[in-house]
């Protein structure tokens, strides 16, 4: 055996990944991509908790705090100090209304008259006003119910050079918030973050950093989830028998719509309305989920689609029930159970196609656990467990993941189309082939059918010729006077006989077919006082003969003895046979004066000649005359057998 030659070893070998590796690998980028932008996301939104200030920025992080409805800093009540920021769910955590906050600054060194100052709130929950030296200068919206709702929003104030001092200035913010008690989430409770006085310019790109992780990338990846769910709701529609693609488009729908309260900053109605539309939106959510998991495994289960209606009912009962001032409480018990029904949902969904379908088990194992991920860092922070993030990494994170499952089920589908389209495709050539063998089979059947009843018919006609005509013959040869009518009778009775074999359709051996010919050839010549020289192949002869072809063969072979007999003039005859494995030959040569000069050209014109080539090429073969002057005439017979 050769050895490999170095450049083989060295060269590297292309090997193709199995399906399932390339879909994990597809799903782990994705992963990974959804955690880039996580990390990205929370950096940016602590940065100005683990990045120092510059020197012409100033950060605010220790105020006075004072809980009052009144219009102004209520100087006359007890002001406490308070670090910021200042979550209202650890630090006052039944705080419903406002509180005001008081600072006193002086501009920040390093910053030119004409600097444009700024100042730059990062979360201020649920909206806030801004007054500079006892002007109010900013407001983010309504301060009265219902509350715009900007806890997602950074703000940005400039602040007045015509109302600044030199030192000593004096900022107050009055903070419009809600008490954990009566939000579903504590990310939605009051709050202050802390505050940043500087350049304008330079804090605008704080500004703008925070408000495209918080607001825009949301609004952004809710839109392209709202099309994805449409697509896949109108395919899901189109091919009824795929409703895991209905389940998964009305999911990302309903995701895409729970984020909607970004777009929707001043709603018509109570945040106590909001609330509960939101904690009602996340079952039919979980439901959609579940849903989707099992249809997805090609599971279906009454019991469940029961239960998961049961609770569409149950929970907006039960929160109606608890009233407002339980909205946290019933919100941490609802969120809890919605997250044991998916961890269930999903165990079930990953151990059916786990046995059924392991290509898909890896991609949908790692989008699972993604999402298992966020909800648990969600459930944790919704228990007090880790700290509340400045954006929305749960709606941002959960809607990228949602347009990754969504793309993974558009390539399946594709592929799965692309496979039936070519199966379509070979099926239609086979049944086309199967078509073409049913008329081939059946044409067939019908020549087999007209033979049967030719053969039935030739039968019939034999047996007519043999008892009729034959019984006639035989009795003019017996009991004719005229020696002439006999031989007459005789030759007919013989052409009949040779007329019924043929008709029998019973092939005839080879071996017995020569002996008869040879018989006839030589008795014929014999009474004509021509030598006859006969050699057929010594072997034994095992070849059947059709009875068509021992017919024809045998008139041929009589129309060449008579031609000899009566215009040759010969006195000598060889007749050759040769047999090979698929054909006879058969070649009858006289020594007699051969074809006159005048009739070259001519020897079609006669009966004799045209019957015999005529019969050759009925059995697919063919008939030779070589003929000269003097030199006798030679016939060659070629037959297929």
């Amino acid at each position: 055996m050769p050895l490999p030659s170095l450049a083989s070893l060295l060269a590297p070998r292309r090997r193709r990944l199995p399906e399932w590796w390339r879909s994990a690998l597809g799903t782990s980028l994705a992963g990974l991509l959804i955690a880039a932008l996580l990390v990205g996301s929370l950096a940016g939104s602590w940065s100005d908790r683990t990045q120092g200030a510059p020197d012409n920025v100033q950060t605010i992080s220790l105020v006075l705090s004072v809980a009052s409805l009144a219009p102004v800093f209520p100087n006359a009540e007890p002001a406490a100090p308070t670090y910021l920021p200042d979550d209202w769910a650890q630090t006052r955590p039944h705080q419903q209304g406002s509180v005001w906050y008081r600072s006193r600054f002086d501009p920040p060194s390093g910053t030119a008259p004409d600097d444009l100052l700024a100042l730059y709130i990062a979360r201020a929950c649920s909206n806030v006003e801004v007054h500079l030296n006892g002007h109010r200068i900013y407001s983010g919206g309504r301060m009265v119910e219902p509350v715009t709702r900007n806890c997602q929003y950074p703000q940005l104030v400039p602040l007045p050079a015509a109302w600044l001092k030199p030192a000593g200035n004096v900022l107050d913010l009055h903070v419009q918030g809600h008490a954990l008690d009566r939000v579903a989430s504590r990310q939605r409770a009051g709050g202050l973050s802390e505050l940043r006085i500087g350049p304008q310019e330079q804090l605008a790109g704080e500004y703008a950093t925070r408000l495209f992780w918080s607001v825009t990338a949301v609004q952004m990846s809710s839109l392209v989830l709202a099309v994805l769910g449409c697509v896949m709701i109108a395919m899901g529609w189109m091919h009824r028998r795929e409703a895991y693609m209905s389940y998964f488009g009305w999911l990302a729908l309903a995701w895409a719509l729970m984020s909607a309260r970004l777009w929707l900053r001043n709603p018509p109605w109570p945040d106590e309305v909001s609330e509960f539309l939101v904690l009602t939106g996340f079952a039919f959510v979980t439901a959609l989920a579940v849903q989707f998991l099992l249809s997805y495994a090609t599971l279906r289960s009454r019991w469940i689609e029961t239960g998961l209606a049961v609770q569409w009912v149950l929970l907006p009962a039960t929160l109606m029930l608890a009233g407002p001032a339980n909205t946290f409480m019933m919100a941490q018990g609802w969120s809890t159970l919605l997250f044991v029904e998916i961890v269930l949902a999903a165990g079930l969904h990953l151990l059916t196609i786990w046995r059924r379908r392991r290509t898909d088990f890896w991609p949908m194992a790692l989008a699972i656990g993604t999402a298992f991920c966020l909800l648990c860092a969600d459930i944790a922070m919704q228990y007090g467990v880790a700290g509340v993030p400045r954006t929305s990494f749960l709606q941002l994170c959960m809607a990228l993941l949602f347009i990754g499952i969504g793309a993974r089920l558009l390539q399946v589908f594709a592929r799965t189309l692309l496979a039936a389209e070519a199966g379509r495709t070979n099926l239609e050539s086979r049944v086309q082939e199967i078509t073409a063998e049913i008329e081939r089979n059946f044409a067939q059947l019908a020549e087999l059918r007209v033979e049967q009843v030719t053969e039935k018919e030739r039968k019939r006609i034999a047996g007519d010729l043999h008892d009729d005509l034959g019984a006639k013959l035989l009795t003019i040869v017996h009991t004719s006077e005229s020696e002439r009518i006999s031989t007459l009778a005789r030759e007919a009775l013989e052409e009949m006989r040779l007329s019924v074999r043929g008709l029998t359709g019973k092939p005839v051996r080879l071996a017995d077919a020569l002996a008869d010919w040879r018989a006839e050839t030589v008795l014929r010549l014999s009474q004509a006082n021509i030598e006859a020289d006969w050699r057929s192949p010594p072997e034994e002869v095992e070849q059947l003969l059709p009875a068509r072809g021992f017919v024809q063969t045998t008139r041929i072979l009589r129309e060449a003895v008579s031609n000899i007999i009566k215009h040759s003039g010969a006195t000598h005859c060889k007749v050759r046979c040769a047999i090979g494995d698929r054909t006879f030959g058969l070649t009858v040569q006289d020594n007699g004066r051969g074809i006159p000069m005048e009739l070259d050209g001519k020897l079609d014109r006669g009966h004799g000649m045209s019957s015999m080539k005529h019969r050759a090429k009925q059995m697919q073969g063919q008939c030779l005359v070589e003929s000269g002057p003097g030199y006798g005439t030679v016939i060659r017979l070629t037959l297929p057998l």
